[in-house]
């Protein structure tokens, strides 16, 4: 129960890694916010979780008056906000041909700009408590697959704002800024968009080593175990931090180029 009567707001918590996410905090004590699209979905998460332990609000996050509206939304039903999880983003593939000006801040808006509205409205009812935020990056953040140039360059935009305000919020107000990267994680939404991509129903069932030395790709609730540390009092005043979530070492990565690795 390392969470404890907190009360955390989790964005894009309807499915995948944010509902992986907020169902382990409430396994661990806490009450949360569910956010999403989708009311259907985002109903059945707190049915799933419980009414006394969670309540949802469906809402663009890039709407003005989305941030205040979430954070309001948890001070009004549990009395206090503790933590926000920024979670929700958009993943598109596109590269530089695919791209224009419009879809790149459209990009821009949801994944880095509606994080920064998030904790600005935050702040202070975090600041009452010496709360915390963690944002869910990616491993795209250190370069970015060739079809995810806009997703990744919106994640690397996040990586910066995570280290320039875990040291000025930690610093003045007491308030810690983290983040994890995960990486390959077999959410609904990514086996859909591969599938789309035209890969088989059940592309994941025998993937290369390469990139997935254990057989498998990671589970949402494998990064939602190690989100709780960041959420929790005993990661204590650590403040200002990346971590990369993968079965292999990401930056500096140069993979043996013989008969293991080609056909």
């Amino acid at each position: 129960m390392r969470l404890q009567n907190k009360v955390i707001l989790v964005t894009g918590s309807a499915t995948g890694i944010g509902k992986a996410i907020a169902k382990r905090c409430v396994a661990e004590g806490a009450k949360v916010v569910i956010h999403g699209l989708e009311a259907d979905l985002a109903a059945e998460v707190v049915a799933e979780i419980g009414a006394d332990k969670a309540v949802a609000h469906v809402e663009d996050l890039t709407s003005e008056t989305c941030p205040a509206t979430l954070v309001n939304l948890a001070v009004s039903t549990f009395g206090r906000l503790d933590a926000i999880v920024n979670n929700a983003a958009m993943v598109t593939a596109s590269n530089i041909h695919t791209t224009d000006l419009a879809f790149f801040r459209k990009m821009l808006e949801v994944n880095t700009l509606a994080p920064f509205a998030l904790i600005k409205a935050a702040l202070p009812e975090l600041r009452k408590v010496r709360g915390c935020v963690l944002n869910i990056g990616s491993v795209n953040a250190w370069s970015g697959e060739p079809n995810l140039m806009p997703y990744s360059v919106s994640k690397g935009a996040l990586m910066t704002l995570t280290r320039n305000l875990g040291d000025t919020l930690m610093r003045e107000d007491g308030v810690r800024v983290n983040q994890i990267n995960p990486g390959w994680v077999l959410t609904e939404n990514e086996a859909k968009r591969k599938r789309e991509h035209g890969l088989k129903d059940d592309w994941y069932a025998d993937l290369p080593k390469v990139y997935a030395p254990a057989g498998r790709i990671l589970w949402p609730e494998e990064i939602a175990a190690a989100a709780v540390y960041w959420l929790a009092d005993e990661s204590g005043p650590i403040s200002g931090q990346v971590m990369d979530l993968e079965q292999h070492p990401f930056i500096g990565r140069n993979p043996p180029k013989d008969s293991t690795t080609i056909p």
